[in-house]
């Protein structure tokens, strides 16, 4: 039982970082993943960022706001990727 509750509020963390990160800073995409799709398998927010100069410290705040853990990404051509799990 407690599996699900702590699955049920990772994937509210989750959806609320990826709300937040939309509605705060410019994404290309923001986008949620289940553990059992995810190869972090955790809940998992991935955000592709008009950035290239590393991650801006408005998106740090808020992944750690919701408690997230930030996995190391490989840089992208034009993009910042931020990759997080719950």
């Amino acid at each position: 039982m407690s599996s699900v509750r702590c699955t049920v509020e990772n994937r509210k963390r989750i959806q609320r970082a990826a709300r937040a990160l939309r509605e705060t800073v410019p994404t290309v995409l923001v986008e949620t993943t289940p553990p059992v799709r995810s190869e972090h398998n955790a809940w998992t927010l991935d955000a592709v960022l008009p950035e290239t100069e590393g991650v801006p410290p408005e998106v740090l705040r808020e992944l750690a706001l919701a408690g997230l853990t930030l996995q190391p990404t490989p840089a992208q051509n034009e993009h910042q990727h931020v990759v997080a799990t719950a």
